[in-house]
């Protein structure tokens, strides 16, 4: 009994010191498709991406019913970095939804303003003035925003000197904006402003941050998209070598937000597996060590290189490839090795007989697509005679007049459209990861490749089918499954289908040399077909940023070469990055991964008009 009236006591202590307004709460992925239009419309970087940021500790004061209740001690604010902009995952400040709807818009317009020299008073304070200056449209929006926060600010009457000091330059700052403020020494941090950027945003180490797009789901269960937004605060920690760890003195209060790393011998198996996830929400800073135990987990990592009797057949010992480095903003010659190779397990093989119904009718759709041949008159060789200029050559020899040698034939050349067509699929390690009834990602993506080659064959075009994979930058492999020089046959169909996941995902170096292989062939237009499921990534320095800006850099060659790149996707996220490497029309995301081979061939028929 004492266990359930102390559980509706802490539900009612909670709920009366909680400062929102649950009833107009507005959730950040209502919102998600619009945010990256809106912040690259107001001049934000188009290479960083929506991310959702955690709660952190702000140390302000708090009232009574907080401090009886145990909450009001963390905040998520906004901020930015090289990677992302981040944004609470969900706003309920103002008792209207309309108005924590447009703190939203507020947010994301102050992100994408340059950052401006000083402390956190001032930069913000700046960054406002520079937002409204430059939007004037945004000035009524902000003023019913700080004509609704300042009557929740605390009142400086009622706060000591020092304190009261710094509240009135804030809410000095926040009414005019324009007008200089200076920020008096903090002795107590101030209550957090909401309408402002984070005045200390959270560091967070990127290693091991690759390892995200070897995460598998072995229920066959697409993650959370929101926690896959989440933002955290890392440290690396030795590992501590101790069995047993105890805590021998500790308050009751602190079991809450204790996140430091002791090594406790217990049984995994009484853990749940939801378990993890819902602390790492509740935690100000993740510890990472490395453990020489393992646990059976919903995420799993396959880092290891495979012995060289299962691997793959290279075709020499490799070309050496340039890399964007986007800090440097230079192309740093011969950084990459890339390594064509053939499936070692391929063998001949016809087109499985499930393929065989769709086959057929890409078939004739493709054979209606090829240039039609037009009879072409007055030539000195030919299949048909034209009846036409032998009547004509008989006529004037008749009247006399000697003609030597006249073209008196027809002939029938191939249709004059000149197109080739090159189709680079990723094949990283991330492919094994499954989309529901369609299977697995990889399986989505071999039958597409047989169902398009079998379409492309029809159409008398040429055309080359690649995969790729890379582990770091010495190794990025490029499969070939069909040159151009190769005929469409068996032989390219067991290739096809023995493709397997590889690794991870350098995808600036696989373009630029496919960008090499479709230069060599001669035709007046050049498709470069880029099939992925996720952003580039390597075991190295090339995740996010890096990553983005070296892809983008390498389709930016591409296209100055004269060559068409264009990218269809299975990300639901592609929205974030895709824009910023190929533009808003150079790719495509296919909501449904089992309708890939129709929308290969759909997109290609029309590149062919």
């Amino acid at each position: 009994m004492e266990d359930i009236v102390g559980g509706w006591w802490d539900k009612l202590v909670r709920r009366a010191a909680y400062r929102g307004h649950p009833a107009a709460a507005v959730e950040l992925e209502s919102i998600a498709g619009q945010a990256p239009l809106f912040f690259r419309a107001m001049g934000g970087d188009p290479a960083l991406v929506l991310r959702s940021t955690v709660g952190t500790e702000h140390g302000a004061r708090r009232r009574l019913l907080e401090r009886l209740a145990g909450t009001g001690t963390k905040v998520e604010l906004a901020w930015r970095d090289s990677q992302a902009f981040y944004l609470p995952d969900k706003l309920d400040l103002y008792p209207d939804a309309a108005l924590n709807r447009q703190l939203y818009f507020w947010l994301m317009a102050l992100a994408a303003a340059p950052v401006r020299p000083g402390d956190w008073l001032k930069r913000n304070r700046a960054a406002t003035a520079a937002c409204l200056a430059a939007m004037p449209g945004l000035a009524l929006v902000y003023q019913r925003l700080v004509t609704g926060l300042l009557p929740m600010r605390p009142d400086p009457a009622r706060l000591p000197p020092s304190e009261a000091a710094v509240e009135r330059a804030i809410q000095a700052a926040l009414r005019q904006p324009e007008v200089e403020q200076i920020l008096p020494p903090i002795t107590q941090p101030p209550l957090p402003v909401p309408l402002w950027l984070h005045p200390l945003p959270p560091t967070v180490e990127q290693a091991g941050a690759a390892a995200q797009n070897a995460a598998q789901n072995p229920q066959g269960k697409r993650p959370d998209q929101r926690s896959g937004r989440r933002r955290y605060r890392a440290q690396r920690v030795a590992q501590d070598e101790r069995k047993n760890g105890m805590l021998l003195v500790f308050r009751a209060e602190s079991l809450f937000t204790w996140d430091e790393y002791v090594k406790v011998n217990r049984h995994s198996e009484e853990d749940d597996d939801n378990n993890g996830e819902a602390a790492a929400e509740d935690m100000n800073r993740l510890s990472l060590a490395q453990d020489a135990d393992t646990k059976s987990s919903k995420l799993k990592f396959d880092l290891d290189l495979p012995a060289a009797a299962y691997d793959d057949s290279p075709l020499g010992p490799g070309l050496k490839l340039p890399e964007w480095n986007w800090k440097q903003q230079r192309l740093v010659e011969d950084h990459c090795i890339i390594k064509p190779m053939l499936p070692r397990d391929a063998q001949p093989a016809a087109l499985p007989d499930r393929l065989q119904p769709l086959a057929r009718r890409l078939r004739r759709q493709f054979q209606a697509l090829a240039p039609e041949r037009v009879r072409r008159s007055g030539e000195a060789s030919g299949p048909d005679i034209d009846i036409d200029r032998v009547i004509r050559f008989m006529s004037e020899r008749m009247s006399g007049v000697a003609i030597a040698e006249p073209a008196l034939y027809q002939a029938w050349p191939p249709g004059e459209r000149s197109l080739a067509c090159l189709t680079l699929a990723d094949l990283s390690l991330s492919t094994e990861s499954w989309v529901g009834e369609a299977g697995r990602v990889i399986d989505v993506i071999r039958d597409s490749l047989l169902l398009f080659a079998e379409a492309l064959s029809a159409s008398d075009d040429a055309f080359g089918l690649y995969g790729f994979s890379s582990i770091r930058r010495q190794e990025v492999r490029l499969q070939v499954l069909k040159d151009f020089a190769e005929r469409y046959d068996d032989t390219t169909r067991g290739r096809i289908i023995a493709i397997r996941p590889g690794y991870y995902t350098r995808m600036g170096a696989a373009i630029r040399q496919s960008s090499r292989i479709l230069l060599q062939q001669p035709a007046a237009r050049r498709l470069l077909l880029i099939i992925s499921d996720g952003k580039p990534n390597d075991l190295d320095h090339y995740e996010g940023r890096y990553g983005i800006e070296d892809t983008r850099q390498a389709i930016l060659e591409a296209r100055r070469d004269g060559l068409l790149p264009f990218c269809v996707t299975v990300d639901r996220e592609a929205g974030d990055y895709l824009p910023h490497l190929f533009g808003h029309r150079g790719y495509v995301v296919v909501q449904q991964a089992q309708t890939l081979p129709q929308v290969l061939t759909r997109l290609y028929a029309g590149f062919t008009r």
